[in-house]
Formats: structure tokens, C-alpha cells, sequence
């Protein structure tokens, strides 16, 4: 075990991405760190479950080659030579009918849209790869869309793809938010390709978990936290079941509704600017072993109305058998707020409908084609946006030099992903005095 250099003591608060980075960073630098996390794991959304002796995650993962700053953290960890890519595709659901969209030809062939529509689409497209950002962030996704690829297409292509994802908040959603996830996907000249890292998800956070406690980190598990505060001096205490604790510095990484929740008088007096009503919207993934593949696409979008879930993700078009085994992984995804009755429908019910929807797109799937499926749900995937959100962001450093973030309310306009997060982190660090 490697022993502080410094007289600094730092907790981190929450152990996904950011505050695994956030703990390894400031540890190497020799400060006194203790990770705190609320849960039994360390990853956050890239938490795992155990099935058959394997270990797999909850809810979909994958790596892009332009995911610089995460492939670089995995270089330092040792695990850039477990990163495995393989070939990517996307289509469209229409009904019963499956549509693919990864070439110009896939759109002109895009019966959905009449052809003037389709060719505004990809003259959007292309635009898009070009388009500076600047003033995007002041305008709606749903006017920026209309503009360039016209009423027409927005209502019948885009609009039931920003609702699947934002429900009726989709209307406020800025022209920055679209601009940075299109451009993070067609990144690539080549092809689109997607990775995995050889083990799972798991393996990065075991990795993780050796190298901070090879550095003198203190990792506390299972340690919600109650409240997050100042004390009379401005010293950083919070407080979890095991009770009240002082820190000269925090960095705090939870998700920002459960921080709201937990900030406390004197902190949110310290920071008055702050705003505390960012929400959240959560998601619901349904997941299938099945004994036979379902597409031969990584992402199918099913934005109709007929379909409870927002998007089929194959993973195992992505994954070899050695990390998911002789079986194919399928995620039904929903994004929805954690306060629609539909988060909180059972299980039950959740796992009949969503088959049976299924199997209008798929109708010769059977339920003994069914391994096995599992239900998850996260609360807080990622902040409804709304226009000017630059200016509603929170920044790096809430109290000076005692309460740092970096949270993913804060990554915005870069994509919310691992990638994402880890740019956020090295932006907090930095900002560390």
C-alpha cells in the first residue's frame, strides 16, 4: 500500500466513472483520499449482475473510436490492449418492417419518408458534420431539425425518436444536445465500429479497485449519503449512517438530484447561483438471453407507439462469446421520468407486454427461444435538457477550494457516457487547489 503524501484528506462521493477517475487522480498525486459510494458496487450505470459464472452489465455499454480521454484512462490502467472493436449498424422500425440507416443508399431507400424528405435528411446529415455549434445551445432541437430537414420530416422521423428519448419534454431539448450525439456517432469516415473491453465492465472496475487500494485509497461501500454540508468554520461534513465527518476537500459525483436532496443550508447559501432543479429522466432496461440471434443490428429504433420500448440493442452483435457465453443479449430500453407509473409497473407485466410487442416486430420468436430475462432500473441516466442549458450548468467549484463537482449534470454539450464523464473529471481536477 502506497502512503499519502499529502496532509490533504478528500472524499469523493459516489463511485461511478467520474469518481473512480477523480479518486485514482487525486491519489496518485498523493492526497488522502476516501471513495465513498452508496451502493454494493463501484461503476454506476456500469454496474453488473452474475449469470452462469459470467459477469454481464445491466445496462448497455459500448466504446467508440472517438472516445479519446476513456481509451487513454483504460491505457493507464492496462486495459487498452482489452478493447475489442467490431463492425456497428443501425435501422429504423416502421411498423413491422425493419429499415437500415448506416449508408446513403440505406436513405434513399428509407420508404417511411417521401423522396424530397429523405433528401433533406441527409442534407441534414451532412450538414450537421460541418455546422459550427455556435448559437445552438439557444435553440430547440425540434426548430434546428425543422429548419433543415423540413416539417415534414421531423414529424414523421425525428419527433417520435425525441420523444421516445425525452418524452413531451423533447420540445425544449437544444439544437447543441442533437449536434454533439450525431456528430459522437458519424465520427468515423470508415465504417461505424463499436468496442468492448474483454471481461466486461467489471473488469475496468476491478482494475480500478486494485489500483486505488495499491495507492492508499479508502474504498467505502454500501455508505449512503444523508447530507452533504458545511460546518460553522466552512469546512466540508457530511453524513452518512454511520454518522457526521469533516474533509478539507470534496468532490462530489452523485447524481445531481440525489446531491439536491442531500445539500444542506449553509451549502446551498454558499452557492447561491447554483441551480438545484436540474432533472433527471431514468430508464428501464429489459434484458433477454435468447438461444437464437434477434438482428443482425447493434441499435434498432422503435419509436412507434405500438412498441413499449424505445430501441432494441444487440449486444452480442457487438461482444464475443467468451464474455456473454453461447447466448445472444438483447436490451429493450425506455427512457422515462422515475415518476411515470410506468417506471414502477411490475416486473410481470413489464417482461409480458414487452415480449408480446416484441414478437410483432419478430413474429417467429417463441418464449422458449427465452434463456432467461431480467428487469433494471436506473432513476437518473441523464438531464432533461432545456434551451440555454450552458448557462444552467453547475461548475466545477461550488465552495472555493473546499466543494468541488463533477457530476454528469455537468458534461453537457459533450455526450453523457463514460467518455463523457471522464472529461468532466479531468475539467474538475484541474480546477483543484
Amino acid at each position: 500500500m502506497s502512503a499519502a503524501t499529502s496532509d490533504k484528506r478528500i472524499a469523493v462521493l459516489g463511485a461511478g466513472i467520474s469518481g473512480l477517475t477523480c479518486a485514482l487522480r487525486l491519489a496518485e498525486k498523493g492526497h488522502a483520499v476516501t471513495l465513498i459510494e452508496g451502493s454494493d458496487q463501484l461503476g454506476g450505470l456500469g454496474t453488473f449482475f452474475e449469470h452462469e459464472g459470467r459477469t454481464l452489465e445491466k445496462f448497455y455499454h459500448c466504446l467508440l473510436p472517438s472516445d479519446g480521454p476513456l481509451l487513454a484512462l483504460l491505457d493507464s490502467l492496462g486495459l487498452r490492449e482489452h478493447v475489442y472493436w467490431k463492425p456497428s449498424s443501425f435501422a429504423y422500425a416502421e411498423g413491422v418492417s425493419i429499415f437500415p440507416l448506416n449508408t446513403p443508399i440505406d436513405l434513399l431507400k428509407f420508404a417511411p419518408l417521401n423522396f424530397i424528405d429523405r433528401i433533406r435528411v441527409g442534407i441534414t446529415g451532412a450538414y450537421g458534420r460541418i455546422a459550427s455549434a455556435k448559437g445552438l445551445d439557444d435553440i430547440t432541437t425540434a426548430q434546428w431539425l425543422s429548419k433543415w430537414s423540413g416539417r415534414g420530416a421531423f414529424a414523421k422521423f425525428w419527433k417520435p425518436m425525441l420523444e421516445a428519448k425525452f418524452g413531451d419534454r423533447y420540445e425544449d431539448v437544444p439544437a447543441l444536445w442533437f449536434w454533439t450525439r450525431f456528430n459522437r456517432e458519424k465520427g468515423e469516415s470508415k465504417g461505424e465500429v463499436k468496442g468492448y473491453v474483454r471481461g466486461g465492465y467489471k473488469h475496468i472496475t476491478d482494475t480500478f479497485a486494485a489500483k486505488l487500494k495499491q495507492l492508499g485509497v479508502t474504498l467505502r461501500l454500501n455508505a449512503r449519503i444523508e447530507s452533504v454540508d458545511l460546518d460553522e468554520a466552512g469546512v466540508p461534513i457530511i453524513k452518512t449512517e454511520g454518522g457526521a465527518e469533516s474533509y478539507d476537500q470534496l468532490v462530489v459525483t452523485l447524481p445531481w438530484p440525489v446531491f439536491a436532496k442531500t445539500a444542506g443550508a449553509r451549502l446551498k447559501a454558499a452557492s447561491p447561483a447554483t441551480d438545484w432543479n436540474i432533472d433527471f429522466q431514468g430508464v428501464i432496461n429489459h434484458l433477454l438471453f435468447l438461444k437464437r440471434p434477434l438482428t443482425k443490428h447493434y441499435w434498432l429504433a422503435t419509436p412507434g407507439m405500438e412498441y413499449p420500448f424505445d430501441g432494441i440493442v444487440e449486444t452480442s452483435t457487438l461482444t464475443d462469446e467468451a464474455d456473454r457465453g453461447n447466448r445472444h443479449v438483447v436490451y429493450l430500453t425506455k427512457y422515462l421520468h422515475r415518476d411515470d407509473p410506468r417506471f414502477a409497473q411490475p416486473e410481470a407485466e413489464i417482461q409480458s407486454t414487452w415480449f408480446t410487442a416484441l414478437q410483432k416486430l419478430f413474429p417467429d420468436l417463441k418464449p422458449e427461444d427465452i434463456e432467461t430475462q431480467f428487469i433494471f432500473r436506473a432513476p437518473f441516466v441523464e438531464p432533461v435538457y432545456t434551451r440555454g442549458f450552458m448557462q444552467r450548468r453547475p461548475p466545477e467549484v461550488m465552495v472555493p477550494g473546499r466543494i468541488f463537482l463533477a457530476t454528469t449534470t455537468q458534461v453537457y454539450p459533450v455526450v453523457t457516457s463514460w467518455n463523457g464523464s471522464v472529461i468532466q473529471a479531468t475539467r474538475t481536477l484541474e480546477s483543484l487547489v
